[in-house]
């Protein structure tokens, strides 16, 4: 008779928890148990926005910001008064916005 070892098949990782052992929403227990309110969290990632904003866009990148999202223009009407084709428009502000969430993904 043969002894043969049998291997047990590596366990599956559960998608239900991190790297590190925690569980998803163990950031929102660990939140509600200091108390942090969603005002409070709103305010928070208010605050890193205008700091990264500020910070972390290039000139460029804050100009078309402000003129499609703190005026209301659209991609088209922003390229009329800038001077240049909507696709840099639209492009300028898919950097910014990765930028940003980059910048508020670490930051918080």
């Amino acid at each position: 008779m043969s002894t043969t070892a049998v291997k047990s098949a590596p366990k599956a990782v559960s998608r239900d928890t991190c790297r590190s052992g925690e569980v998803p929403g163990d950031w929102e227990r660990w939140l509600e148990t200091r108390g942090e309110t969603d005002d409070l969290r709103q305010e928070r990632l208010r605050r890193g926005l205008r700091r990264a904003r500020r910070e972390e866009l290039t000139e460029r990148q804050r100009q078309v910001l402000a003129l499609c999202y703190d005026q209301g223009l659209s991609v088209t009407e922003a390229a009329r008064r800038l001077g240049v084709c909507p696709s840099t428009v639209s492009r300028t502000l898919q950097r910014a916005r990765q930028r940003l969430y980059r910048c508020l993904r670490y930051g918080l």
